[in-house]
C-alpha cells in the first residue's frame, strides 16, 4: 500500500464512524499531511454541521504549514453552497500543495465541479485512489443518487431445515450475539420495513435496543391498512410510512402513503426517494422478501441462520440462490452476506 493509500484508507476509516448519522449527506472523511506527518483529521459529523475538510483543517495547531500540506478526501470536496460554504473554494483559498480523492462525487452538485475548481486553481489533484473502497463507503448515498431509489438489504432468520417460525407463530431463532448485530445494523441503516403480516403476527417495534444509534424510519406495507393503530409500529419512537391503497397524509409521526397494488414495487422506490431514504432492510415477512429477490430489487442480503434448530413446520425461508461473499459464526448462529453484483455500481 503506498502512502496516498494509506492516507485515503485513513480517512474512510473516520468517515466509518458516523455511519447512520449523516443522511442526506455522504459519509466523507478528511487527513492532512505535512512532510510525511499527519497534522490534521476530520470526518463529516452530521447533516448541517461542518464538512470532513473543514474539521481537518480546524484541527491543524500550525495553520501555516497548510500551505505546503497535502490534504487527503475520501470523496470529491463539495463545489455548491448548502448549510456550509463549498470545501473546493476553502481548498483554493487556503492554497493547498495537492488534494488527493478517493471517490468522485456522481451527485448533481459537485460532479467534478469540486475537483475542476481546484485544478483550475493550479493546485495538483489525484483522484481515484483506493476508489472502490471509497465508493464501497458510500454505497447509499451513490445508489440513491444514481439509481434513484434507497440501497436495499434483504434480512431474514431461519432455522437449520429452512423455516422463519414454528408453526406459524413467533419463534427465536437468532441468539443474543446476533440480535445485537441485528440491532447494529439497524441503527447504520436510514429505514426498515415490513410487511402486514409480519406486523400482525410479530407486533414488532422495529426500534435500536440493544446497541447505540438512532432508530431507523419504520415502513410498513399494509394495503388494506389491517394492522391495529394501537401495535407498536405506531408508536412515538420513530417516523412510521405507511404505504397503502387508500390512504394519504400525516397523522403525528404516521405519513400514509397511497400506492397502486400493480406497479406496487416501483411505486415504493418512487415514494422511499420523495422521502430522501437512501437505504432501507427489508425484515419481512417471507412472501414481501420473496417479491424483492424475484424481482432482482436488492443490493445485499443477510441471511442468519441456527443449523441446530429443526422447526418441521411453519413459514418457509424465501428461495434464494446466490453465493455468499461472506460468511461468520456467532456461537450457534451464522451469518451470510450476499452482494446482488448486478446492481454492483459501475466505477467510473
Amino acid at each position: 500500500m503506498n502512502n496516498h493509500e494509506q492516507y485515503i484508507k485513513r480517512c474512510i476509516e473516520l468517515a466509518e464512524k458516523a455511519l447512520g448519522n449523516t443522511y442526506p449527506n455522504p459519509l466523507v472523511g478528511s487527513v492532512i499531511v505535512h512532510d510525511g506527518n499527519i497534522i490534521g483529521e476530520g470526518y463529516h459529523r452530521k447533516a448541517g454541521e461542518n464538512h470532513a475538510e473543514i474539521n481537518a483543517i480546524n484541527s491543524v495547531e500550525h495553520q501555516e504549514l497548510i500551505a505546503e500540506s497535502t490534504i487527503y478526501v475520501s470523496l470529491e470536496p463539495c463545489a455548491h453552497y448548502g448549510k456550509t460554504p463549498p470545501c473546493a473554494l476553502k481548498i483554493k483559498e487556503l492554497g493547498f500543495k495537492k488534494v488527493v480523492i478517493g471517490a468522485m462525487d456522481s451527485h448533481d452538485k459537485v460532479n467534478g465541479k469540486g475537483k475542476k475548481i481546484i485544478l483550475d486553481a493550479g493546485i495538483e489533484v489525484v483522484s481515484g485512489v483506493l476508489e472502490k473502497e471509497s465508493v464501497e463507503l458510500n454505497k447509499r448515498f451513490f445508489t440513491y443518487h444514481e439509481k434513484k431509489r434507497p440501497y436495499i438489504i434483504l434480512k431474514w432468520a431461519e432455522s437449520g431445515d429452512g423455516f422463519l417460525d414454528k408453526d406459524f407463530t413467533p419463534t427465536a431463532i437468532s441468539n443474543s450475539l446476533v440480535n445485537q448485530f441485528v440491532h447494529q445494523l439497524r441503527a447504520n441503516e436510514h429505514a426498515i420495513l415490513v410487511g402486514t403480516q409480519t406486523a400482525l403476527n410479530d407486533n414488532p417495534s422495529l426500534t435500536v435496543r440493544n446497541a447505540e444509534g438512532t432508530n431507523p424510519i419504520r415502513v410498513l406495507i399494509d394495503f388494506d391498512l389491517k394492522v391495529p393503530n394501537h401495535f407498536k409500529i405506531y408508536n412515538n419512537e420513530a417516523p412510521t410510512l405507511v404505504i397503502n391503497t387508500t390512504k394519504e397524509g400525516i397523522e403525528n409521526n404516521i405519513t400514509f402513503i397511497k400506492v397502486e397494488k400493480k406497479n406496487f414495487l416501483q411505486d415504493l422506490m418512487h415514494a422511499l426517494y420523495k422521502e430522501q431514504i437512501q437505504s432501507i432492510i427489508i425484515e419481512g415477512g417471507s412472501y414481501t422478501l420473496q417479491q424483492f429477490i424475484n424481482a432482482g430489487l436488492w443490493d445485499e442480503a443477510i441471511v442468519i441462520k441456527n443449523d441446530a434448530l429443526k422447526l418441521e413446520n411453519g413459514t418457509k425461508a424465501p428461495e434464494f440462490k446466490h453465493d455468499t461473499t461472506d460468511h461468520k459464526n456467532f456461537r450457534d448462529n451464522s451469518i451470510s452476506k450476499y452482494v446482488n453484483l448486478s446492481q454492483n455500481r459501475e466505477l467510473y
